[in-house]
């Protein structure tokens, strides 16, 4: 938790990702040796909850595919592509929770609708409340990480390459990270 004071909720309040200070963060592996990383620079988010009960929390996000990097233009270019996201037909993926469940602590299991290419399929997504606080200019802000396991396969992105010494090109499991900054409205 963060060293900030903490901070109590009444009634239902809407909090927004605050871009500038989130990242929306992905890994793959390539040649089954190594990960690829790369993020989405645009994106948006809202969290509707009910006084400082996370698990009353209802989450929408969106992010815009071709917003897609990875270092790399041609691999970029490539993954917008109609291989993978086809970012001229599916410009955004789509995510909007269905239930929210305690662990422990700080920590929740989010369930939610994720939806890539047109294809929308259930996930699960484990969020850590990060700090709760004040900041200087008299706004309430809330830091969490977020992290799940997709098939990309599950989404409709199947392209790869077979390896004369075994194994593919791209692997199938997407590993996203969400570090998120959220300002209440």
């Amino acid at each position: 938790m963060s060293s900030t004071p903490a901070v109590t909720t009444t009634g239902t309040s809407t909090w927004t990702l605050d871009a500038s200070h989130s990242s929306v963060a992905f890994a793959v592996r390539h040649m089954m040796i190594a990960n690829v990383r790369g993020h989405f620079a645009d994106f948006t988010g809202t969290v509707e909850i009910d006084g400082d009960d996370y698990v009353s929390a209802e989450i929408a996000a969106d992010i815009d595919v071709s917003s897609i990097t990875t270092r790399n233009n041609q691999r970029d270019e490539h993954l917008r592509s109609a291989d993978f996201f086809d970012a001229a037909a599916f410009p955004k993926m789509t995510f909007a929770s269905t239930k929210v469940e305690a662990v422990t602590g700080e920590s929740v299991k989010v369930h939610g609708d994720l939806t890539i290419r047109g294809n929308t399929r259930p996930v699960t997504v484990d969020v850590t409340i990060d700090g709760r606080g004040m900041d200087p200019w008299g706004g309430e802000r809330m830091s969490f990480t977020a992290e799940t396991k997709i098939s990309r396969s599950a989404f409709g992105m199947t392209w790869s390459q077979a390896m004369e010494t075994g194994g593919v090109l791209v692997g199938d499991e997407i590993r996203i990270t969400i570090e998120g900054e959220l300002i209440r409205q």
